[in-house]
């Protein structure tokens, strides 16, 4: 089974990997479909390869925050499977597409004897909290059209597509405002050339200009990957 479209499954050493292989499953998720349920124990962790997955924290008044995000770089569950706890939030899948899909026992029994897999989810589990620390600055700091823009980059960098199917009403409840907000600077990004944008698809046209316009969230959380998850072992 090939790995590279998973970044932390491709940068185990070759043994590491052969040690997962037998256990991993090619899953089709559905884009809305939830991997993990807040407070349920985790059973599985899903590693992306193209689909995209919110991390989210459901409220009392029906409302939901957005986390972090994680795709191809990243695991879903991968930390909580190891310890056998729950789940502190939900992984709904934002945009549909394949996962490898593996028990928490069988991920829990490879880990421990091989420590570049528990290393890296263990990485992957601090860079998480960094995204849930951005967000939460980012929120309460900047712009709707910064975020939408930086939103927007993260999203197909984990797709590694920058065609989305993504409406504007999910992206408004993804980023806590209101539709109309999403919709204003959806037409502002659309005529200035930056995205094309159809009910429930949106295209990236001008990547470069997209950067300008994004807050500095994008590069902070793209630089975190970098920096804990992407060395290579006795890097």
């Amino acid at each position: 089974m090939a790995h590279k479209a998973n970044l932390i499954l491709d940068s185990l050493p070759p043994a590491e990997r052969d040690a997962l292989t037998p256990h991993l499953i090619a899953l089709e998720t559905k884009q809305h479909s939830i991997l993990q349920e807040i407070r349920d124990t985790v059973t599985h962790a899903y590693f992306p390869v193209d689909a995209v997955i919110s991390l989210v924290v459901p409220l009392s008044t029906g409302e939901i925050i957005e986390t972090a995000m994680v795709g191809r770089d990243g695991v879903i569950g991968g930390a909580t499977a190891l310890d056998g706890r729950v789940a502190l939030n939900r992984g709904v899948v934002q945009l549909a597409g394949r996962c490898l899909q593996i028990k928490a026992d069988d991920l829990r029994a490879v880990a421990a004897t091989h420590p570049n897999l528990q290393r890296a989810i263990i990485a992957h589990e601090q860079v998480l909290l960094m995204q849930a620390q951005q967000s939460a600055a980012c929120n309460a700091t900047h712009v709707v059209e910064s975020r939408l823009s930086k939103w927007l980059l993260r999203a197909a960098d984990l797709r590694g597509s920058n065609e989305l199917d993504l409406t504007q009403e999910y992206i408004a409840e993804m980023l806590g405002v209101r539709r109309t907000s999403v919709s204003l600077v959806a037409n502002t990004l659309q005529a200035g050339g930056l995205i094309q944008y159809r009910r429930g698809h949106i295209r990236l046209v001008n990547i470069p200009a997209l950067q300008e316009t994004a807050c500095e969230c994008y590069e902070a959380v793209k630089l975190a990957y970098e920096t804990l998850l992407h060395r290579r072992p006795n890097e």
